[in-house]
């Protein structure tokens, strides 16, 4: 039978997985996840072999909790915890070499509350904090104030390391859903002719082009996603079928910023209004085309264009 630890009190009351869970305020799968992956688990048992934690891994496990907050990757807080003393003593500050798991730049409780979901693999989680933010707050703020420092962090940390990519894509995947949501329960929309949002021929990320979808249809706009990798026929032709009123083109990097697919756009009577987004646009590429540098001015250049 395994032993306590040696330095922990034997009297002390130990605590079930749920009941430290509550304390901790993290999902019982996630004390899981940290036994099996890293070894910070319970060491004590009770009547029929099921494991407690002591006091000890109590204190330890509250060392993780408190260092994974501060953004320090989960390996490196289960290390610093093993190797802290139980008896109030902090562990010395983990090796700064090592990346952190999102390079968090804000400070804010709900940026790191929607982190710790997102680490966790909690799409429950992130769920419920996102449709909280976006009834409170709306798509815009939320986008600004709580997504995007999150999803930036979480994509540097995969491009330094490599590391992560199940979680950003159990975020964007959640996030997808969640802005879905808004569309699908927004107020019937008062623009006759459509607005289209489209990816740059190579663009892969589609995700800001809902959120701009979400933002217009809390304005009772009608935006309509043509998806990732669109290329310049298609959006011609889609142009033409749906007679839109205006178009807009994402693209992430300039190296996917194709003015040949903005050149295809027919000439059509109304006209319609061209706007372009992304890092990677930096101007305007054709006379009478708009650049835009967020999803507010997006929101009101395509709102305006719409006749919203």
């Amino acid at each position: 039978m395994e032993q306590p630890a040696a330095n922990a009190d034997p009297s002390a009351p130990s605590l079930t997985v749920s009941a430290l869970a509550r304390r901790l305020g993290v999902a019982p799968a996630t004390l899981r996840t940290w036994d099996r992956r890293y070894g910070v688990g319970p060491s004590g048992h009770s009547a029929g072999a099921h494991r407690r934690y002591t006091p000890a891994d109590v204190r330890r496990l509250e060392v993780m909790r408190g260092l994974t907050l501060e953004g320090v990757a989960p390996v490196e807080a289960a290390r610093a915890a093993l190797a802290a003393s139980v008896d109030g003593e902090l562990p010395a500050e983990p090796d700064r070499d090592h990346p952190k798991v999102v390079p968090l730049r804000d400070t804010d409780a709900a940026v790191r509350g929607l982190t710790r979901a997102a680490l966790a693999l909690d799409s429950r989680a992130i769920d419920r904090a996102v449709v909280a933010a976006f009834e409170k707050h709306g798509v815009l703020w939320t986008w600004d104030a709580l997504l995007v420092p999150v999803l930036a962090g979480i994509g540097e940390r995969w491009q330094e390391t490599g590391a992560g990519v199940d979680v950003e894509h159990l975020m964007a995947e959640t996030v997808l859903g969640a802005l879905r949501s808004v569309v699908a329960s927004a107020p019937e929309p008062r623009n006759a002719r459509p607005v289209l949002l489209a990816g740059a021929p190579e663009e892969l990320h589609t995700l800001p082009l809902q959120a701009l979808a979400a933002a217009l249809a809390e304005r009772a706009i009608d935006a309509r996603v043509l998806g990732a990798r669109v290329p310049g026929d298609a959006l011609a032709t889609a142009v033409r079928r749906g007679g839109a009123s205006a178009v807009f083109v994402w693209a992430h990097r300039p190296a996917m910023a194709d003015v040949d697919q903005i050149t295809s756009i027919p000439a059509m009577r109304p006209p319609v209004k061209i706007v372009v987004g992304g890092p990677g646009w930096t101007e305007a590429p054709v006379p009478g085309a708009e650049c835009v540098s967020s999803l507010s001015e997006a929101v009101t250049v395509l709102q305006r264009a719409a006749g919203g």
